[in-house]
């Protein structure tokens, strides 16, 4: 098992953060590169078990909602299908590996600002561990980036 974990502040107030990243299948509105996401079985982007298929880049994945918790502005995925490495020229490529994500959410009361943690669990075979574990610090940053950037796009409410 290894970890990539990111933390940022994001410009934003805590509630409006929350509000775009709740719903587990508003993956669209904040992530660059995913194109589409479908509930399976009806259930509602909020429900625990519910399973997300969406299209990341051209791939399509599958990952259910493992936590999501409202009072604690947290949730929880884990990938269903172990998830391939981007392909590469090499033939040492890493095996697929599973993994679990949790984003949280915690207020910064200077300047009504979000403090996000955002870490994925890897669970590897060892001698792939380093090369997932780097490629996952690369892309959570990146994600991350690309949430401040949808955030951007929201009306801010005056009142907040």
């Amino acid at each position: 098992m290894t970890t990539a974990y990111y933390s940022s502040v994001l410009n934003h107030p805590l509630e409006t953060v929350w509000t775009l990243i709740r719903d587990f299948n508003n993956y669209p509105a904040y992530i660059d590169g995913v194109s589409e996401s479908i509930i399976e079985d009806d259930k509602g982007g909020d429900e625990i078990g519910a399973i997300r298929r969406f299209c990341y880049l051209g791939n399509w994945i599958r990952q259910r909602l493992a936590g999501h918790s409202d009072e604690a502005h947290s949730l929880t995925y884990a990938g269903i299908e172990p998830l391939p490495f981007p392909s590469e020229a090499s033939t040492d490529t890493p095996a697929p590996t599973r993994y679990e994500g949790t984003m949280h959410l915690r207020p910064v009361v200077a300047g009504n600002r979000t403090f996000i943690e955002w870490t994925v669990t890897l669970d590897t075979a060892p001698d792939d561990a380093e090369r997932w574990q780097t490629l996952f610090q690369s892309w959570i940053p990146d994600w991350t980036h690309s949430l401040e950037r949808a955030l951007g796009r929201v009306p801010m409410n005056p009142a907040a």
